[in-house]
């Protein structure tokens, strides 16, 4: 005889577990539009988060390998860098202009690429409620 009591229980009801009453598109064999409000939204959605990353990975990424350097090897930098500057503070005031390139390269692909796909999802939106 077992002292598992889980038997004995019926199993919680857990929500989206159940088969869904709407079959999916690849199920009923009609191609599924790779046009649309929904592909436009998941571009934009993509595009925003390529942005976010490749800005916090550039900012953090550089600070992450300042302190990696500082913990790691505080006699390289103690040693002087161009303008005599110890390296350690030449690499801390370099912090401001990586940031600073992160923040540009963040605004230049918005406008070049986030921006076009908001402005079509936002057009796109306004004919749909238009039309009723």
């Amino acid at each position: 005889m077992s002292s598992d009591s889980s038997e004995l229980r019926p199993l919680p009801h857990r929500a989206a577990r159940h088969a869904s009453a709407v079959t999916p598109g690849w199920a009923t064999g009609r191609a599924r539009p790779w046009t649309g409000p929904h592909r436009d939204l998941r571009l934009l959605r993509r595009a925003c988060r390529w942005q976010r990353r490749i800005a916090a990975l550039t900012a953090l990424g550089y600070f992450a390998v300042f302190l990696t350097l500082t913990v790691q090897t505080p006699s390289l930098m103690a040693r002087p860098a161009p303008g005599g500057l110890p390296l350690g503070l030449f690499l801390a005031l370099a912090q401001l202009p990586v940031t600073w390139l992160a923040v540009i390269f963040y605004e230049l692909t918005a406008h070049r690429l986030v921006d076009p796909l908001a402005r079509r999802v936002r057009r796109q939106t306004r004919d749909a409620q238009a039309r009723p």
